[in-house]
């Protein structure tokens, strides 16, 4: 039975604001050491919105840990080759009538244009997130990786390749001839939109913590490999999607304090998210692309949503009140505001001669 049913490109019923497009990355910001940024909100490939890093559907080439195309890792291969072994023992025990999803898609149709996401109860008693496609569904756990493996033991690759890193330090004092080779970084892309996948569903469901969690996570995977990737396509492939999903760990964390009414914190935590998309942009050279970039604007919408909810300063709105009497010479009603404002300054009142 599905605990929740969102369906659109839709923010917080609590008056949240939000973007058309919430979910959808911007446009392309082509990072690469050589070349400058893509115009923001210019072009890009549609394709390519969908997701951070490229879809899994059709993915890159494999490749050695040189970076030229080759034989699938073969550990990989044998850890997914046991995975699948599995499911397909637990379907071959089934009737053949219940692996047919055709009753449950019927039941929940699918909105063209819309991001339609639901909250279950599995088979195995734990929740689980749903997000209706065109042609059948996704679901995900709710925590850790959304698929439920657990590779090598670790929550996620992103834990393990911390660990290989943190035991390689250990073991030689400094970070220094740590890579990470062009397969493993092509793995942890693909886990990556897994993650993206989740934290987009839980923004529709408002879940905002979660999403502060799955895009802190995926940022991680950013600095990992553009700090340790043996090549420079590795190093660079994903850092287009920085901005984006800064915006999207920016617009959870306000979020969560717009909920609870701390405005003035939810501004501070967009002027943090500005800033690290400003910080992105000038240190590839490209500092007149923030202003242009849609996330910047997006951002910046919710702060001006957030301040139409800030009291306003009733010193402010009575000198405000004083410049309009004096510029239409309402002199008397000029006066009788200038000693409101005096009195609430705590200040004496001048003679009556300076009022006009």
């Amino acid at each position: 039975m599905s605990q929740h049913h969102r369906s659109g490109h839709q923010g917080p019923s609590d008056g949240t604001p939000h973007d058309d497009r919430a979910g959808f990355p911007a446009d392309n910001h082509d990072i690469n050491p050589n070349t400058p940024l893509a115009n923001p909100g210019e072009g890009g490939d549609p394709a390519r919105k969908a997701g951070e890093p490229p879809s899994p559907a059709t993915p890159s080439p494999q490749r050695h840990a040189g970076g030229r195309a080759g034989p699938r890792d073969t550990q990989r291969d044998v850890q997914r080759e046991a995975q699948r072994e599995a499911l397909r023992d637990k379907s071959a025990e089934l009737p053949a009538g219940a692996k047919d999803i055709n009753a449950i898609i019927t039941d929940w149709q699918y909105e063209p244009g819309t991001i339609n996401v639901r909250k279950i109860s599995g088979a195995d008693g734990r929740p689980k997130l749903q997000m209706r496609l065109d042609l059948g569904l996704l679901q995900m756990e709710l925590t850790g990786r959304p698929d439920g493996a657990t590779p090598h033991g670790y929550e996620s690759l992103l834990e393990y390749y911390e660990k290989r890193l943190a035991d390689h330090q250990k073991s030689h004092g400094s970070e220094t001839g740590f890579t990470i080779s062009g397969n493993d970084c092509q793995s942890l892309r693909e886990e990556a939109v897994m993650y993206y996948q989740r934290y987009l569903s839980l923004f529709v469901l408002e879940d905002f913590t979660g999403v502060v969690r799955d895009t802190s996570r995926n940022l991680r995977v950013l600095d990992l490999c553009n700090q340790f990737a043996a090549e420079d396509e590795d190093r660079f492939a994903m850092e287009q999607y920085r901005p984006y999903i800064t915006m999207m760990n920016t617009r959870a964390r306000a979020s969560i304090h717009f909920r609870e009414k701390r405005y003035r914190d939810a501004l501070r935590a967009i002027d943090v998210g500005l800033t690290d998309i400003r910080d992105f942009f000038e240190q590839y050279g490209q500092a007149e692309a923030f202003d242009k970039a849609n996330e910047v604007k997006v951002l910046k919408r919710f702060a001006r949503e957030i301040r139409r909810k800030l009291p306003v300063d009733p010193l402010k709105r009575y000198q405000k009140k004083l410049d309009k009497a004096v510029k239409e010479e309402r002199y008397e009603a000029a006066a009788r505001l200038r000693d409101k404002i005096a009195a609430m300054k705590g200040e004496p009142e001048g003679p009556k001669s300076a009022r006009v």
